[in-house]
């Protein structure tokens, strides 16, 4: 893993890096687009996950990227799914509320990598 605050993560393997963690995320949770860039090593890139999970779509196995949010818990990440309301309808399938695009018991629901995963290596 690289150093913390490297940027050594964002490569080839960044966005499938961004996958393997986005697959860890249990039903009925929700992270950070921070979270997951500072797991692998790469505080800096929210952004680049949120890229990397807009070409996610279609993937096998599935990547649940519905259950990506921003750090207040919005669901900035809604307009990358097919329909207005996918992303809200999807957590809610899994009993996350959301109001007005935001998610409910933000951080009660919080699943932060770095406290339930181990460093890739």
């Amino acid at each position: 893993m690289a150093k913390k605050g490297s940027r050594k993560n964002i490569g080839s393997d960044f966005f499938e890096q961004v996958y393997s963690v986005t697959r860890c995320i249990p039903h009925g949770r929700v992270t950070s687009y921070g979270a997951i860039a500072r797991f692998i090593g790469a505080p800096g890139a929210a952004r680049m996950v949120g890229w990397a999970l807009n070409k996610s779509g279609g993937r096998e196995p599935f990547i649940p990227a519905h259950r990506v949010v921003n750090r207040n818990g919005l669901l900035s990440g809604k307009s990358h799914f097919p329909g207005s309301d996918t992303m809200q309808e999807m957590l809610e399938c899994e009993g996350v509320k959301v109001d007005d695009n935001c998610v409910e018991n933000f951080e009660a629901l919080f699943w932060d990598p770095s406290k339930e995963l181990k460093p890739f290596s």
